[in-house]
Order: structure tokens, then sequence, then C-alpha cells
């Protein structure tokens, strides 16, 4: 009983580093949604505000998210607004 009780505790343990690990480098998480760059038919410039929010900045087709207690993210757009990659 003791030895299930580990067993359970180590899986939910674990279980949770996987949801609180941070979206890798190449996509971003945006509250329960996840943008991928890199993509056949990546994101478009509205469906990144829809879920995102807006950015910090906008440089043109650079778009910076640098939100307080989050790592900072770059996403780059193609001259046909789809997103080309997450930096």
């Amino acid at each position: 009983m003791i030895k299930m009780r580990y067993t359970l505790a180590g899986c939910a343990i674990i279980l949770g580093l996987i949801v609180a690990m941070p979206a890798s480098a190449g996509s971003m998480r945006c509250g329960s949604h996840i943008i991928q760059d890199s993509q056949r038919h990546g994101p478009g410039k509205y469906e990144v505000l829809k879920k995102c929010g807006e950015p910090t900045e906008r440089l043109g087709d650079v778009w910076i998210y640098d939100k307080p207690g989050r790592s900072k993210r770059v996403l780059r757009f193609g001259p046909d607004g789809k997103l080309m990659r997450i930096e």
C-alpha cells in the first residue's frame, strides 16, 4: 500500500513537471494554446493576435512578446503574414 502511494506521488510529480514546462523554442504557449512556427501553413497574424493578445512591440513583420514572468519571444512573419519563426 505504501509502495503504491509513492508510485502515484511520483507519477503526479512527473505529470506536473510536464504540464509546467514552457513551450520549446519554435513554439510559444499562450494560455491554453500553443503557437508553433515552421508549419506548412503556419498561423497568420490574426490567429496569433486572437490566441496570444497584443504583442509588447510590433516592428513590421517582427512581433515581440515580453511579458513579466515569462521568457521573451520574438515572432517573425513572412510577407504573406504567416508565422515563419519564433525565437
